[in-house]
């Protein structure tokens, strides 16, 4: 039987939010306050004061724990760093930009009880990003569907409960390249959603540049599906068989006379086709075989500068 466990663990991935982080933990302080919860700041190597701010923090409440990354190793890697450190019954991810208002986590976890969830992922009546980061969780959305078996009617947001059960699956991930929703889905499909209010950013600008959204974008599509490799091979299987059919045509073409077929017509049209599906090829195989060298290097998904945390509640329920 398992001992007697806190609540709830807010997992807070801090990036360049000197301003903001403070008064998001005084505010989880009040509107949580009638639950056991701890809170898990982990800087994703932030080049303002956002690492004193957290030491600040962990001084001042009993109840939050840091973890400051040596340099930046992105929002993911951040969020499995902060999942090794939870004991909560309930976990939750929330940016720390307020966009997601502190007491909508009662939501989710209202959410996750009455329904029974491993996983309660929020979405909203109107987003309040960027048109670009819009459209690129539109199209990451719609890769995960067909990617990681995601319901199509379901948002995958940061904001996020996970069960403590699901949370111990995850963290077994030792890669460089952690996709939680990913890695969520290969250990449950017991998931729900929840409305909840999204709120413009009060301080800065997204930490989401188009760079980081194309590079999440290739890691959803390579590192957690060989959907890609299938449809290449359907695609080349479909090429070689055009192929062969216009070959036979032209060849009874020029038997039968009905027209004259020029030799480097053929030639040229046969170079151009398969060498540009030998590049696609090339490229997609090289994509996963840099992603299996970068796995077998014994790269770590993030190395850890400074803690201050409670021991006794690392790993305390496994």
């Amino acid at each position: 039987m398992l001992p007697e466990v806190m609540k709830l663990s807010i997992v807070i991935p801090v990036f360049n939010s000197e301003k903001t982080l403070a008064p998001l933990v005084a505010r989880l302080q009040g509107c949580l306050s009638g639950d056991a919860f701890e809170i898990v700041l982990v800087n994703d190597g932030s080049r303002d004061r956002s690492e004193a701010v957290c030491m600040d923090m962990a001084h001042r409440y009993a109840n939050v724990q840091f973890i400051g990354l040596r340099r930046n190793f992105g929002e993911f890697n951040a969020v499995l760093c902060g999942l090794n450190y939870v004991s909560g019954q309930y976990i939750v991810i929330i940016d720390d930009d307020f966009q997601n208002p502190p007491e909508a986590i009662l939501t989710l976890v209202d959410a996750a009880d009455a329904g029974g969830y491993d996983v309660v992922y929020s979405r909203y009546a109107r987003k309040q990003h960027a048109w670009f980061r819009n459209a690129g969780s539109r199209l990451l959305n719609r890769l995960a569907t067909h990617l990681i078996g995601k319901p199509d009617e379901l948002y995958l947001s940061s904001f996020k409960l996970i069960r403590y059960e699901v949370v111990q699956e995850i963290i077994r991930y030792t890669g460089p390249y952690p996709y939680i929703d990913g890695l969520i889905f290969r250990a449950t499909r017991n998931v729900g959603s929840v409305e909840v209010p999204h709120h413009p950013r009060q301080e800065g600008q997204s930490n989401y540049t188009l760079k980081k959204l194309i590079s999440l974008f290739l890691n959803v599509l390579i590192g957690y599906s060989v959907w890609p490799l299938r449809v290449f091979t359907l695609v080349g299987a479909g090429l070689f068989l055009l192929g062969i059919l216009v070959g036979f045509g032209l060849l009874i073409s020029s038997a039968a006379g009905w027209f004259s077929v020029r030799g480097w017509y053929i030639v040229a049209w046969a170079v151009f086709l398969l060498a540009g599906l030998q590049l696609l090829f090339l490229g997609m195989l090289s994509e996963y075989l840099g992603k299996l060298f970068m796995m077998q290097s014994g790269l770590p998904p993030y190395v850890v500068k400074h803690e201050m945390v409670r021991k006794s509640s690392v790993g305390s329920r496994q």
